[in-house]
This record gives C-alpha cells, sequence and structure tokens, in this order.
C-alpha cells in the first residue's frame, strides 16, 4: 500500500497525502487532482478501492485495427492531443495478427470503466464480421463514436469521410487526362467504404465488373490486383487507399509500365510521405484534424449525458494532385 501511494504520487506530482485523502474518500482534494490520482490508479494497473470502483475512469479507449496504414497514427495523433486538452487519458488498443481481437479489447475495457471508446475503422465497417461487441457497449451505455463508415444497425454516432464524392473526384481527375480505361481497387467485398466508393463510379462511368478488384488494404494487395486490372488494359487506377496505391505503382513498375506516362494512379487519405514517395502520390485528403476533433466533441456530450445525434456526420474530402496521374497514353 505505501509502495503504490509513493508511485502515484510521483507520477501525479502530488504529496502521498493527497493521494490517500483521495483513496479513502477524504474532502480537502480539488476535483481536478483527485481525477488525475484516479486516472494514474487506472493506467498503472492498481484497483481501486471499493467504494471508487463504480464511478468511470477518466480513460478513453481508441481502438485501432493496425499502425502500419499511416492514416490511423495520424488519426490517433489528432484525438489523443483533444482528448488531453479535456484531462481525458487515452488507452490505445492496436489489433495484431493473432493477437488480441476487437472483442477482447472491448472487454478491457469494460473492465478499467473507462468513459468512452472511439473506433478507428474497426470490423462496424465489414458487413460480415462479427459484431457482437458493439451490442455490449450499447447495452452498457458506454459513449462510442465510429470513425468512417459503419453497417447500418449500429446506432452510434459516425463520423466519416464522404467515401462517394472520394471517387468522384478521383474518376473526374482522370477523365479530365483523357482516360477511359479507369479500374478501381479497393478493400474487401463486405467493406462499406469501399462499398460506397464502387456505388459512386458505377454512377459515374457504369464502371464493369472486370474493372473492379477487391483485395485485403495492404501495398501487397494493391499490387496483386493492379497487376490484374493493367493487363486487362488499363491505364488509369483509383485505389481505397493510399499502401493500396503504392502497391499499383511498384505492379506496373514490374511489368516495365511508366507512372503516369503509361498508367496514372491516385489514392485516398494523403497519409504521411505521400509527397516523397517516387513519384509523388495524387490522391484524395481525408480531413483528418477536422473529424478526430469531430470524433472526440461528440464523445465528451455523450460523456457529459448532452444529446448528441446519432446521424452520419459527413466531411468533404479534397482532390490533392502529385505525379503519379498524367495524361492518358496514346492509343497504342
Amino acid at each position: 500500500m505505501v509502495r503504490r501511494l509513493a508511485e502515484v504520487a510521483k507520477k501525479v506530482g502530488v504529496s502521498e497525502a493527497t493521494v490517500s485523502r483521495v483513496l479513502n474518500g477524504k474532502p480537502g482534494v480539488s476535483e481536478g487532482t483527485r481525477a488525475a490520482v484516479l486516472t494514474a490508479l487506472d493506467v498503472m494497473g492498481y484497483e481501486r478501492p471499493t467504494q471508487l470502483r463504480g464511478e468511470r475512469a477518466r480513460l478513453v479507449g481508441l481502438v485501432l485495427p493496425e499502425l502500419q496504414n499511416p492514416i490511423f497514427p495520424a488519426f490517433a495523433e489528432i484525438v489523443v492531443g483533444a482528448l488531453a486538452q479535456r484531462g481525458f487519458t487515452p488507452v490505445l488498443c492496436t489489433q495484431t495478427a493473432g493477437g488480441v481481437s476487437e472483442a477482447d479489447y472491448v472487454e478491457m475495457l469494460l473492465d478499467q470503466a473507462v468513459s468512452g471508446v472511439i473506433f478507428f475503422g474497426g470490423l462496424y465497417a465489414q458487413a460480415d464480421s462479427p459484431h457482437g461487441h458493439y451490442d455490449r457497449l450499447a447495452e452498457r451505455g458506454l459513449p462510442t463514436v465510429l470513425l468512417n463508415a459503419a453497417v447500418e444497425n449500429l446506432d452510434f454516432p459516425r463520423v466519416s469521410c464522404d467515401d462517394a464524392a472520394a471517387a468522384e473526384q478521383a474518376i473526374a481527375h482522370l477523365q479530365a487526362l483523357g482516360h477511359d480505361r479507369i479500374g478501381l481497387i479497393l478493400g474487401p467485398p463486405d467493406h462499406v467504404p469501399s462499398n460506397r466508393k464502387l456505388a459512386a463510379a458505377r454512377a459515374a462511368i457504369g464502371i464493369p465488373d472486370d474493372r473492379v478488384e477487391h483485395t485485403l488494404f495492404s501495398s501487397e494487395g494493391g499490387q496483386a490486383a493492379a497487376t490484374r486490372l493493367i493487363n486487362r488494359g488499363m491505364t488509369a487506377l483509383v485505389c481505397a487507399s493510399d499502401p493500396l496505391a503504392l502497391g499499383a505503382v511498384r505492379a506496373a513498375r514490374r511489368l516495365g509500365r511508366a507512372v503516369p506516362g503509361d498508367v496514372s494512379v491516385v489514392g485516398y487519405d494523403d497519409s504521411a510521405l505521400m509527397a516523397a514517395t517516387d513519384p509523388p502520390l495524387s490522391t484524395v485528403r481525408q480531413p483528418i484534424e477536422l473529424m478526430g476533433r469531430a470524433a472526440v466533441e461528440m464523445l465528451m456530450a455523450e460523456i457529459a449525458g448532452s444529446p448528441v445525434t446519432h446521424d452520419e456526420l459527413l466531411f468533404e474530402p479534397e482532390l490533392v494532385l502529385r505525379r503519379s496521374s498524367g495524361p492518358a497514353p496514346e492509343p497504342a
């Protein structure tokens, strides 16, 4: 007990006597200091005293599907900063192959009595994935916000980039460059944001099935899908993520094609370093700062018990032109 008092006091920057007063529910401690002590207990893995366990910690779970795609750390950085400004501590939960599942993380966060959860591109975006752990959050009434498109039956606040507008912008850009053989590289067939992009592409250019490839969100998946599309005669590729687009550039080069001389490539996200690739990547930018801050604002309102719309909040993307897209090649 003495060691715990000392460690918590050191972390918070207060005296051991102050920590003791908080743990024993004594008066004479400011609300800010009290919250900081309880948060330190949670972060350091100590159990709260029995009389304090019913209170939610000033912790917020951030559940990310991966860290390899730089858009997710970028979102997390924005959200972490916005949470810190409001006195909340993030708990980062990142999935790995064969590691802790999203459902396991939900149970862990519930056990920690977190104040809320923000999800980034989780299983809620895949129609065929299990969604029972989201029901658990709803049953417990835990404030929860989803970043980017979700299946329709989940009743949580949602902050999304307009996937249809993103596809329309990329296609219009390539059409203006003279391309009429445009292929689409998307995520898995049950992925909601990818299907929104596909619907927009079909409405814009009536894209046939043989010009659409579904794959995993990775540069390797992008390379394999792009190889098939280029071999079918595509001169331009619209990709559902920047890593997919980088894989597409590599595929073109492996096939002896120049980018953008023979094949133009447009990505999605405008994640870190896309201006420094070879060639610099044309892409459709998600407004991550606006989206991240909106997600935190909605979560804070839910935590405070204020009414929050559960309608999807859509943000407009922005086409960023660099050197991976250019005029359509002359017919052979």
